[in-house]
């Protein structure tokens, strides 16, 4: 009899845990521009750190958030190939404002 005690207790810990964690998540949901990620795309996705940024997304972030205008920071990447299709999707998607993000080569 013990151990049926012992069995429903838990279970009936796991599922108010595990409830409290499905609200937790829909109550402290983030959501994440989605032009990162497009940012993210188009840099050449060697990670190499050579930006000064952890890697391409945290430098997506950068030039997203306008701390990062310096496209050229990024030392494997390549013109054509990366810099004029991060600045021509960021001139036909600007912020919530409606403001351009600024950057320059």
């Amino acid at each position: 009899m013990e151990i049926l005690w012992a069995i429903l207790v838990l279970l009936g810990l796991g599922l108010l845990l595990g409830l409290g964690l499905a609200i937790a998540t829909k109550f402290f949901y983030v959501k994440e521009d989605e032009r990162i990620e497009e940012v993210a795309k188009r840099l050449p996705n060697y990670n190499c750190g050579s930006c000064g940024y952890a890697g391409c997304k945290a430098m997506a972030e950068a030039i997203i958030s306008g701390k990062e205008e310096n496209l050229k920071k990024c030392k494997p990447g390549k013109e054509e190939a990366n810099f004029k299709p991060i600045m021509e999707y960021l001139e036909e998607h600007p912020n919530a404002d409606g403001s351009k993000v600024k950057v320059h080569l």
